[in-house]
Order: C-alpha cells, then structure tokens, then sequence
C-alpha cells in the first residue's frame, strides 16, 4: 500500500496545489471531460474540517531532502451515492490555505514559503483564490491497492485538464471517505511556469498530490 504523503514526511513543495484553480471567471483553457456521472442518489457535504490535499514539489533530484511538502484545505465539496456506490462530485479548493508542513517549526521560512506559493509566481491566489475537481467517471476496481478508479475536471488558474487517479472509497449511511493515491501532476501544464535559478536547484515540472476526503450525509 502507498502511505499517505502526510504520514510519509511528517504530514504532505513547491507546488502546493489540486490540486487546482479555478478562479472567478471561466477556464482560460479547457481540455475537459464529458461529465459521464449523474446528481442522483444520496448526497454529501464535505467535512473541510477532516478533508484536504496533501503536496509535495521537488527539486530535480526527486528525494525527501530535496523537496518541501504540505496541504491545502477544502473551501466546500459534495458527492453523491447511488446503489451504495459513489455517483459523482465536485470539490473545491482553498488556495489561500496553501501552507507547508515540512517548515512548521521555521515560521519565518514557512511564511516566506507560502507568500511565494500565493504569488503570481505560482497560484496567483488574489486573482485565482480557489480550485476545483468535478468527478466525471468512476469505475470499481477489482485488483490492486485501491477499489476505485475516478475520472474527472482539474481546474487550476483557468486551465482545465482531464486527471485520472485510483483511490479507496468507502459508503456507509452517514459518510463517505475517499483516499486517493499519490499522483504526479504537471504544474506546468496548469500555467505553473517558476524556475529557480540552476545554482538554487532546479524545480521539477512534476508535482505529487494526495486527496484526502471525508463527506457526511445531508439526508
């Protein structure tokens, strides 16, 4: 089994993301999936108090010492179930909450961290304060480590591009958990252009995020 980025490092740089952005007005860039799910079924809000999604950005030699790590917090989400099986949903992302875990005992660093993730270098939150993923697939999985593949919507500074990801869900009458695993996305593709100087230590294109969801029961 994977483990969960948190757990691996301390809790989930240089990415911070889902992952994401969507920001006030329509994706200036749309590669989007047709939505193949449906609202039906019962429904659920996310808890943002216990859901989040972990990050972790390397330099170009991809190690643990070599990369920051952290979570960005959930600003809403719902999913829907039906016949006991998870339908659809969509979650979006606060990239204000941008933070990094792995520099939680250097304030003065984590700040000077997460003020360079806000600016327009990377999230550019004052104009993309938020960031989305709608489900637009979902498929159960038979082998493996994970019981669900789930297709869906990554929206990020106005750019939308189709990401697939296993996950492990889990549906009982009060609340639906679904953990993703580790997966690497392109930053790049999502209008995440920073480098930093070679002699600082480049930063890799590919970006490792973990969603981490739980959603109670609205019925």
């Amino acid at each position: 089994m994977k483990r969960s980025l948190v757990r691996a490092g301390a809790a989930a740089g240089i990415f911070g993301m889902l992952l994401l952005s969507c920001g006030k007005d329509q994706p200036l860039t749309s590669e989007a999936n047709e939505v193949t799910t449906t609202a039906d079924g019962l429904r659920y809000a996310v808890d943002t108090m216990n859901s989040n999604i972990e990050w972790r950005g390397y330099k170009v030699v991809k190690t643990d010492n070599t990369s920051h790590f952290g979570t960005i917090k959930f600003e809403s989400g719902e999913v829907t179930v039906k016949d006991g099986q998870l339908e659809s949903g969509k979650f979006v992302a606060d990239m204000n909450s941008v933070t990094s875990v792995d520099l939680k005992d250097d304030a003065e660093q984590q700040a000077k961290l997460t003020g360079h993730l806000k600016s327009e270098d990377f999230f550019g939150t004052e104009q993309f304060p938020n960031a989305s993923f709608e489900i637009t697939k979902v498929t159960p999985n038979t082998t493996g480590d994970y019981n669900t593949t789930i297709e869906g919507n990554l929206t990020m500074k106005g750019i939308t591009k189709p990401v697939v990801f296993n996950a492990n869900v889990t549906v009982d009458n009060d609340a639906v958990t679904i953990a993703s695993e580790p997966k690497d996305i392109s930053r790049k593709q999502f209008g995440v252009n920073f480098d930093m100087p070679a002699a600082n230590g480049l930063i890799k294109d590919e970006v490792t995020i973990q969603m981490m969801v739980k959603a109670l029961s609205r019925n």
